[in-house]
């Protein structure tokens, strides 16, 4: 099954002993891998499978997952591994294995589909295409066996089988009836009129409507963190005083910090809480998720100086450098939920890296400093899991650290001071987090990704500036140039999409233009390099050529001709939307550069998603907070001084601890980078120190106030807007 010389991708894969080495150990993706000595015949997205297929007459079998997926890994062991099923698969039809982080455009297509069939979706998606690649049966996971009146995977393969063998111009009558439906859903919520502040009150009831005011979230469990709320509702509260939607991000937050599905011990926050109270997570930990968490909590810690916020925020950011940071600066896409039960064994289990037995903290830490933590942190003897929440069995007896008690109430429970407890939880959290690291960890999906990576360099440069941590602004440089040097073609000036073990592949999707191209307008608005802007709008000019539209941008470029449909993603979800992050970038550049064809631009992103905007703005909350920044008058802040100078630090300081969301920030240096600032924007052309010191001028709809030096004149400037 071996592709001519080609050699094995990685010697990760699982022990031979699984399945006679198939087609995927030859690829670079994790997730694939995994999939590597099943006995399934599986192939790779791609030619040679569709050939097959062809050739064979045979249906395909596409099953789409990711590396950090639970119930991926449950049907790769369930099913794949299974040389019954496997035979099944093999006679009668051909295996496609899709990594979704590395192909999210076909990913879309199929779970469009799904979900419009089904009524849901999730991972691992399962679909059956025809040989021309068009949907007509499909699902998510499917146990081996029949169980509950339901048929199992194992039933569900000969039925379609036969179908296919007896029936197949109904299946493919069927196919073709989806495929355009596809195509119909594509542009059905392109289109409508001009958007107005109304729809950014629309948004805020209907996002307030679901909040849960005791726990925190929005919504039933499960909880998802949704950063994108978080984003609106700040905006909301800056832009009308509505301190509801500023209590609503700051409970919430609150709520998750101190649940399980924050690390309480090593930093960041796993995907998704299984219950109300964030205290059963599914305990992946995605890099998408940690970018967009700094950035809330930075932004909590601007708006309320709480320092609970900027710790919380230091914490993920330092999880994210110490285990998912790659030597060339860019940052990894994730940690497994599974990890081995214990070293030897081969066992896994969710969550094993994470959970605790009373009686492994007491020997931790010791009986009397075991009683102070548990108390504070919800250890009971036979666990803190309630039966309700642990259906399948996984946490016996086990204990899923989050603060229940505070510092204030411990300390009154054992009798002794606040600080004395606080530098207890300290000394025990150093020591299990040491206990925990001699656990089998989680593994790792090493794939770096350039959308993510370009909201994990937002999260540091703007961390950077609020948190004044030189350190972060590095991080956020490094992973820059890793991305520059690394994924960027050379003669074509495109982007890839994902690096691993030496090799850039995959053309770059709207996500990895629009991500990064925020990333470099924060690395900008951080450093103030002019190189990352002059990167920014070129990229920016390549994302107009490949994905550019009358009714927003397509997700891909069209020229990969097995992508039954070009789609245009509306939802703000765990992502934010390509879409809404181009609008707003659209929006930065055309006040850092004073070109009107790029508000222009994201003027016509919001008229393509005004129809959709205008039934359910919950749904795009992103987009709502660029049309917030669109709908106001934008300060221009230009700070005149030498980069590191102290007293331009001292002025930008001023500026970077308060929330201003709708704002540019500019350097005048009086050299290179002034000079082509000033091309677009000629105001700054006479922007100079004053009387030898770094000044502040603050403008509006480029009409400045007088020139301040001094920190006390630039604050009352900026409190007074």
């Amino acid at each position: 099954m071996a592709p001519e010389g080609k050699k094995p991708a990685d010697a990760t894969a699982p022990p031979q002993e699984r399945g006679t080495q198939n087609r995927l150990a030859y690829e670079k993706s994790p997730y694939l891998l995994l999939h590597a000595h099943n006995p399934v015949d599986w192939y790779a997205w791609g030619e040679e499978a569709f050939e097959k297929a062809r050739r064979e007459r045979k249906p395909i079998f596409l099953s789409i997952g990711y590396y950090t997926c639970h119930w991926c890994h449950v049907m790769e062991r369930e099913s794949f591994s299974d040389p019954a099923i496997a035979e099944i698969l093999n006679r009668n039809f051909v295996s496609i294995k899709l990594d979704r982080e590395e192909r999210p455009d076909l990913d879309r297509v199929y779970m469009t589909y799904v979900q419009a069939t089904t009524g849901s979706g999730g991972w691992p998606l399962s679909v059956f295409l025809t040989t021309a690649l068009k949907p007509f049966f499909g699902g998510t996971y499917w146990p081996p066996d029949d169980a509950f009146g339901r048929p199992g995977f194992r039933t569900l393969l000969a039925r379609i089988a036969e179908a296919w063998e007896h029936n197949r111009p109904a299946v493919e009558e069927a196919a073709e009836r989806a495929t355009l439906a596809l195509g119909e859903m594509a542009g059905a919520h392109t289109g409508g009129g001009e958007l107005g502040a109304n729809i950014l009150d629309a948004a805020y009831r209907q996002i307030g409507s679901a909040y849960d005011r005791t726990h925190g979230g929005f919504g039933a469990a499960p909880k998802f963190p949704r950063p994108v709320v978080f984003n609106f509702l700040l905006r909301y509260y800056s832009r009308t005083g509505e301190r509801a939607a500023l209590e609503m991000t700051l409970h919430t937050l609150r709520k998750m910090a101190e649940g399980g599905i924050r690390d309480q011990l090593g930093g960041g926050f796993h995907r998704y809480s299984t219950d109300e109270r964030w205290h059963v997570p599914h305990f992946e930990k995605m890099l998408y998720d940690q970018a967009q968490l700094a950035v809330s909590y930075c932004e909590s810690f601007q708006i309320t100086r709480d320092a609970f916020y900027a710790e919380v925020a230091r914490e993920v950011l330092d999880f994210v450098l110490r285990d998912m940071r790659a030597p060339e600066g860019g940052f990894y896409s994730a940690l497994d939920a599974d990890s081995l039960i214990r070293a030897g064994s081969s066992e896994h289990g969710e969550g094993a890296f994470y959970v605790w037995e009373a009686g492994e903290i007491a020997a931790a830490l010791g009986a009397e400093e075991a009683e102070i933590f548990g108390f504070a942190y919800g250890v009971e003897p036979d666990g803190n899991v309630r039966p309700e929440q642990d259906l399948r069995q996984e946490f016996p007896r086990k204990n899923i650290l989050h603060i229940r008690h505070s510092a204030a109430e411990t300390a009154r429970r054992f009798g002794k001071s606040e600080d004395v407890i606080r530098e207890l939880f300290v000394a025990s959290r150093r020591k299990l987090f040491a206990t925990r690291s001699e656990r089998p960890h989680p593994p790792l999906d090493d794939k770096v990704i350039t959308a993510w990576n370009g909201l994990m360099i937002s999260a540091f440069a703007r961390a950077s500036q609020v948190l004044d941590e030189p350190r972060y602004l590095t991080a956020a440089s490094e992973a820059a140039e890793m991305i520059e040097s690394t994924l960027r073609d050379d003669a074509s000036g495109r982007i890839k999409r994902r690096f691993r073990q030496g090799e850039a592949a995959i053309d770059g999707f709207l996500s990895d233009y629009a991500f990064f191209v925020q990333g470099l307008l924060d690395l900008y608005e951080t450093s103030f390099d002019i190189h990352w802007l002059e990167l920014a709008l070129e990229l920016q000019q390549h994302q107009d050529g490949l994905f550019g539209g009358s009714s927003g941008y397509f997700e891909t470029s069209g020229a990969d001709r097995s992508v039954l449909v070009r789609m245009r993603e509306d939802y703000d979800g765990a992502e934010p939307s390509p879409n809404s992050v181009a609008a707003l970038n659209l929006l930065r550049l055309s006040q850092m550069t004073g070109r009107k064809d790029l508000r222009e631009k994201a003027d016509r992103i919001f008229s393509a998603f005004a129809s959709r905007m205008e039934v359910i703005p919950e749904a795009m909350p992103q987009m709502a907070a660029a049309l917030d920044f669109g709908l106001s008058d934008p300060m221009q802040i230009v700070i005149a001084g030498e980069p590191s100078a102290p007293d331009t630090r001292a002025l930008l300081r001023l500026v970077h601890e308060r929330f201003i969301p709708n704002k540019i920030l500019l350097l005048a240096d009086g050299g290179a980078g002034q000079s082509f600032l000033a091309r677009g924007l000629a105001f700054l052309e006479g922007m100079t120190r004053q009387n030898g010191r770094a000044t502040a001028y603050v403008c509006q709809n480029y009409a400045c106030r007088l020139p301040v030096s001094d920190p006390e004149g630039l604050s009352r400037q900026l409190d007074s807007r």
